[in-house]
């Protein structure tokens, strides 16, 4: 006979009632500076929709929750795919919640081209750490977004400092241009790497190594221990060869194992020294600032973009140029100057 209790049938309406209620954004907000992670996945579900009544109830709670203050610290994890990430991130997250810290999670999954949802699924990857209360995973499938990252992950951190959460970690799928996109959206931006390959230096990308705070060997256990020991030696050594960062700050290369706990207090750590270093030089809110001012650049390209495509009269004309295009009737450069000196025509 089995011990499961069931769950009263009068819960399990009220639970039903409350995901049909459509909430308002006094509701939403309340709850999200309450800390209530289901009214924050609410909140987060609301912003990644496409539709525009939604748009704009989005636009609100993201601008109530800009209002509160907080003392967060931001923190982008990349590495290419099978270096450790999801498994690292677990360690780590418990880590900072045995110390009474708040953890975000906004992890962004591969993209099933067929189904389009999630393929990896981060609560099945990060097991220990979903069930944890002071933690919160957000599993978001790619789409077809930049390198991997999703089109809200900004305004997910917004909501999930206003929810109280005080570190907040932003992990990449590892590829294209995913990197570059999560470096302008944090403060510390961490590079996972693996040793015993024989050519750790090779292939990587400058761009990378100029990016990153610091780099962590993981899996550093075992028989991978001398092979770890001499890739911290290697990458110290290649970030010598790189400019001094602006805010003062010198990468640094550890070693780590997420398997055995090993070396990941000592990230943690460091990560605290360059939250103090910045503050004191100022550098951590200006970042900040840079970073928001970008945000703007880069969210009225994407809106003008929405309108552009949203034109009927647009989508026609793109419609009979395409066609053009296919029959070499017209180079696509030229239909490309075509419609824009249309379109500034009428705009005259």
């Amino acid at each position: 006979m089995s011990n499961k209790r069931k769950t009263p049938d009068h819960t399990v309406s009220k639970i039903k009632e409350l995901r049909r209620k459509e909430m308002s954004v006094s509701e939403l907000t309340k709850g999200i500076f309450a800390g209530d992670k289901t009214l924050l996945a609410k909140g987060i579900t609301l912003l990644e929709s496409s539709n525009p009544i939604h748009f704009e109830k989005a636009n609100e709670v993201i601008q109530k929750c800009l209002s509160k203050p907080t003392k967060s610290v931001r923190i982008g994890i990349t590495g290419v795919p099978g270096v450790g990430k999801s498994s690292f991130i677990e360690v780590f997250g418990k880590t900072l919640t045995n110390q009474g810290k708040k953890v975000a999670v906004l992890a962004v999954d591969p993209t099933s081209t067929l189904s389009k949802g999630s393929i990896l699924g981060d609560k099945t990857r990060m097991e220990r750490l979903s069930k944890d209360p002071h933690a919160f995973i957000r599993p978001t499938p790619s789409g077809d977004s930049l390198g991997g990252v999703a089109r809200k992950t900004r305004e997910s951190i917004i909501l999930c400092e206003a929810a109280g959460f005080d570190v907040i970690l932003v992990e990449t799928v590892g590829v294209g241009q995913s990197e570059t996109v999560v470096h302008s959206m944090v403060d510390f931006f961490l590079l996972l790497k693996l040793s015993g390959a024989g050519d750790e230096l090779q292939g990587i990308k400058r761009g990378i190594m100029e990016m990153a705070d610091a780099i962590a060997i993981n899996k550093a256990d075992g028989h991978n221990i001398e092979k770890a020991k001499l890739a911290e030696r290697e990458f110290t050594r290649a970030l010598h060869l790189y400019p001094p960062k602006e805010n003062g700050w010198t990468p640094k290369v550890l070693r780590c194992s997420a398997m055995e706990n090993i070396g990941i207090l000592e990230i943690w750590e460091l990560i605290e020294g360059f939250s103090k270093h910045t503050t004191k030089n100022g550098h951590f809110e200006q970042h900040r600032k840079i970073q928001n001012k970008n945000w703007f650049l880069q969210t009225l390209d994407e809106q003008l973009k929405h309108l552009f495509y949203q034109r009927k009269n647009y989508k026609t004309k793109i419609e009979s140029l395409l066609t053009e295009i296919e029959a070499n009737k017209i180079s696509p450069y030229f239909a490309a100057k075509t419609l824009l000196m249309d379109i500034h025509q009428e705009l005259k």
